[in-house]
């Protein structure tokens, strides 16, 4: 998974400070990075031991926004989960000192498990793809019941009022995005189709789910897991980037994706259009229906969110079509770290009119107004 370095940093420079400030890695080091990472360049650290380690930084350049790439928050949330039974890497150290390797950084655990690609689980076993799901979901409604304040997370977002202020952060970032322009065609990004239609609909305090407060991850799925190599059970959960103090009915819609984009036309973030359509009803032995996902975290959390999915659904899309552009943006700027960032970058317009397709059928039921 992790091959040659595609942005280079000063190795010595990070082996200087790695010897003054964390004496477990021992120096010098093999470095490779990892191909996923569309964000925050991510590297794989072999010291002198052999002993593997990761490494998140923030990508190169001037940035987009000032809360995009927050690695100190990555490694805070990560730093504090290691108390309680969420299952995260060790984190050893964060460094804001630029002059190390040029940006914030921070070093964790490698943790040696399985990685899945696809939600579907290929090449498992029926009994064993059902119990790696229902470990994923229960696995995120373990971390939706912690007490954020016990775990020192109280400053870590604003308890309350989350999809409002997704909408302001939102607008603002896609504002941002929409006008990068291309280096080598010198184009903007542009807007994201419908986009102030929908900002519109959801601003409707009708229509939105009742408030709730939890620790959220920002982008559960299937492949920010870490699976253990033989058993079906989640060992680690990464990419925490996106993480804040939020509803939970964002990250299981995250998790839940894939079964939305049974039969749609335009590829999926999450998966491709293959894939997708292994969540149709009965095709995949041992994959288990939305249905049955969702009660899985309804009897593990506590809080039944059947009826607010399809709200939380559109704007899953919303919110996809925005993540579309943000890597569209730092493509046009050749800042995206990630080997498929430009075939991401594609899809932000199909994503922008599939959710608008999501606000249009909610608009012609209940008169648009959740079931509460």
């Amino acid at each position: 998974m992790a091959g040659p370095v595609r942005q280079p940093i000063d190795q010595l420079s990070l082996e200087r400070y790695i010897d003054g400030n964390v004496p477990q890695i021992k120096t010098p080091l093999q470095l490779k990075q990892f191909g996923f990472g569309q964000s925050n360049p991510t590297y794989q650290l072999t010291d002198a031991t052999g002993a593997k380690y990761v490494m998140r930084k923030q990508p190169p350049g001037k940035l987009l926004s000032k809360t995009a790439h927050r690695v100190d928050r990555e490694y805070k949330i990560i730093k504090a989960l290691g108390q309680t039974n969420v299952p995260v890497p060790k984190a050893y150290c964060l460094c804001q000192d630029s002059s190390v390797v040029g940006t914030d950084f921070y070093i964790m655990e490698f943790l040696d498990g399985r990685m899945v690609t696809e939600p579907h689980f290929p090449g498992i076993g029926s009994e064993e793809r059902t119990e790696m799901w229902r470990d994923a979901v229960r696995t995120l409604a373990k971390f939706h019941n912690v007490d954020f304040k016990k775990v020192g997370l109280s400053d870590f977002g604003r308890h309350g009022g989350f999809y409002d202020r997704q909408l302001k952060t939102f607008g603002t970032l896609s504002k941002a995005q929409a006008e990068a322009v291309d280096v080598d065609t010198n184009v903007p990004v542009g807007d994201i189709p419908h986009f102030h239609s929908m900002v519109d609909f959801f601003k409707q305090k009708s229509t939105q789910p009742k408030d709730r407060t939890t620790l959220i991850h920002g982008d559960y799925k299937i492949d920010n897991l870490v699976f253990h190599k033989t058993e079906p059970r989640v060992i680690g959960i990464l990419d925490w980037e996106m993480a804040t103090i939020g509803h939970p009915l964002s990250d299981l819609v995250n998790l839940t994706a894939p079964w939305l984009w049974v039969g749609k036309d335009v590829g999926s973030a999450h998966s491709t259009e293959k894939t997708v359509e292994h969540f149709a009803d009965g095709i995949t032995p041992g994959l288990p229906t939305l249905e049955r996902a969702v009660q899985w975290y309804a009897e593990e959390s506590g809080y039944d969110p059947k009826l607010e999915l399809d709200w939380g659904n559109a704007f899953g899309g919303f919110r996809g079509a925005i993540i579309m552009q943000g890597i569209a943006a730092r493509y046009a700027r050749r800042q995206a770290s990630g080997t498929t960032a430009k075939n991401y970058a594609a899809q932000m317009a199909p994503y922008g009119e599939w959710a608008n397709s999501l606000v249009e059928k909610l608009k012609k039921t209940l008169n648009g107004k959740a079931k509460l």
